[in-house]
Order: C-alpha cells, then sequence, then structure tokens
C-alpha cells in the first residue's frame, strides 16, 4: 500500500465557491438582520429612559413663563380692614401637591386706604428670616439679628440695609392678588421700590467724648 506525504487538503467551504457579484449567504444575512435589530432596540430603550430625564430638565424652563407670571388671590378685600396689618398664606404656583404644607408661603398685607395695600414678603432682608408684626409699637421686628422695620417696610434699624421686599398686588373682582410665581428680591422689580441705606459704623460715645463719661459717672447718684 503506497503512502503519499502531500498534506491532505481541507474540506470543502461552500462560501468559498460563491463567486464576486452573488447575493451573501444566508448566515451573514442572519448575522446583518440581528445586527440591525439590536441597533433598533438598543435606540428604543434609550428613547424610553431619556423621555424622564428631559422631562426632569426641560420641565422648569416649559413651566417657567407659566407659573412665574402666575398671580394668586389672598382673598377678599374686605377681610382686611383698613389701617390693620395681617398675616395671609398662599400656595406657592411652583411647588407641586406632593410638595405638602412646603408649598405654603407667608406674607402681610398691609391695608392703607381704599384699594391702596401693601403686600410685604415674611422675610427679613438681612439674612431671610421670618419678621413678625407688632401692632403697639407699630413695627415688623426680625427675630434672628434685631431688624426693625416701621409699618409701611421701610427699615427702621438693624442689620438690614434695605427696607421689607413687597409683591406686585392688584384688586380684581373685589379679590387681592399677588404676583406669587416670581418672589421678591434684589434681582426683580422690588429692589427698586426701597434702595439700599449705607449703614454708618457704630461709635461709641465714650470713646469719642471720654471727658463727658467721666462727668456722667461722676454725676450718677451713690
Amino acid at each position: 500500500m503506497s503512502t503519499s506525504n502531500e498534506p491532505s487538503s481541507p474540506p470543502h467551504n461552500p462560501a468559498d465557491s460563491v463567486a464576486p457579484g452573488h447575493p451573501p449567504l444566508k448566515r451573514d444575512s442572519r448575522r446583518a438582520f440581528l445586527f440591525k435589530l439590536s441597533l433598533v432596540l438598543n435606540g428604543a430603550v434609550g428613547a424610553v429612559l431619556a423621555v424622564p430625564i428631559l422631562g426632569y430638565l426641560l420641565g422648569p424652563a416649559l413651566k417657567r413663563d407659566k407659573d412665574y407670571n402666575a398671580w394668586v388671590s389672598l382673598g377678599s378685600a374686605d377681610q382686611f380692614p383698613e389701617g390693620e396689618t395681617r398675616l395671609v398664606d398662599y400656595r406657592n404656583p411652583v411647588t407641586t401637591n406632593s410638595d405638602g404644607a412646603t408649598g405654603n408661603v407667608a406674607c402681610w398685607v398691609r391695608h392703607i386706604q381704599g384699594k391702596q395695600f401693601q403686600v410685604f414678603a415674611i422675610n427679613c432682608a438681612h439674612l431671610g428670616c421670618p419678621v413678625r408684626w407688632f401692632a403697639q409699637s407699630q413695627l415688623f421686628m426680625c427675630p434672628c439679628h434685631g431688624g426693625a422695620y416701621y409699618a409701611d417696610g421701610a427699615r427702621a434699624s438693624g442689620p438690614p440695609e434695605r427696607g421689607l421686599f413687597e409683591y406686585e398686588y392688584s384688586i380684581v373682582n373685589n379679590n387681592l392678588t399677588i404676583n406669587a410665581g416670581e418672589m421678591p428680591t434684589l434681582s426683580n422689580q422690588a429692589c427698586n421700590q426701597k434702595p439700599l441705606i449705607q449703614i454708618e459704623p457704630h461709635s461709641s460715645s465714650a470713646m469719642a467724648h471720654p471727658d463727658s463719661s467721666k462727668a456722667r459717672s461722676s454725676q450718677w447718684p451713690a
């Protein structure tokens, strides 16, 4: 029996016999189809995941004009007697139902006379602490750092450099409404109502007039 040292030829591959220009085999067609299907599925999953993300990012911008120009009613103008200042709560239009009680905002309403009102933000113009109204002294007082304001919201004393911030208001069908979408701060129209006040540093009278201090101490009864 004769033997041959020649290497055995590899098995015949039908793909090698495909002539150029012929359509691809079924196996290649299936691979291309699965690849395209995976791209479509990945794109669909990405689109589904992107919807809530885009809604979270673009939602505030889309709602800005509607909510930031919202006017909220504080109630009938008749419930605010002339010459009195009362505390009122309203619902912030920017919040949602899930915010609960944190969406309620307080403000002070001063009825001057007739249809003349002043609606003050409850926050002190210094560091934002809530101020209280004292009818006996006709002053707004800040419990945090001793800021005081007159009845018209102007600065009386203390560290604040300006008066209380005011809301823009309007009387509609005998209802007192305010522009509540945009909180009154230095960045909007409220900054033009009460200008900043230059506060002079406190100087001790005893240091400025040491002789008068001695005279007062010598005249103080024993």
